[in-house]
C-alpha cells in the first residue's frame, strides 16, 4: 500500500483547537516534524483539515 510522508511546515500557534488536536493525532509535535503514514481515507481527511500547516509527499 502507498505511504504518505507528512511534514509540519507551519506553526499551529493561533490555530483552532481542532487543528492542534489533528496535528497531535497525526503524530506531529513540533515544526519540521515528519511522519510516514499509510495512505488511507482517514489519514487523507486529517491532512485535509490541516492542509495549510503541512506538506504531503507520496513515498514508495
Amino acid at each position: 500500500m502507498a505511504q504518505l510522508k507528512i511534514t509540519q511546515t507551519k506553526s499551529y500557534i493561533g490555530s483552532k483547537q481542532n487543528h492542534r488536536d489533528t496535528l497531535r493525532s497525526l503524530g506531529l509535535k513540533r515544526l519540521h516534524d515528519s511522519v510516514v503514514k499509510e495512505d488511507r481515507p482517514e489519514i487523507r481527511g486529517m491532512v485535509q483539515t490541516v492542509r495549510h500547516l503541512v506538506t504531503v509527499e507520496e513515498v514508495d
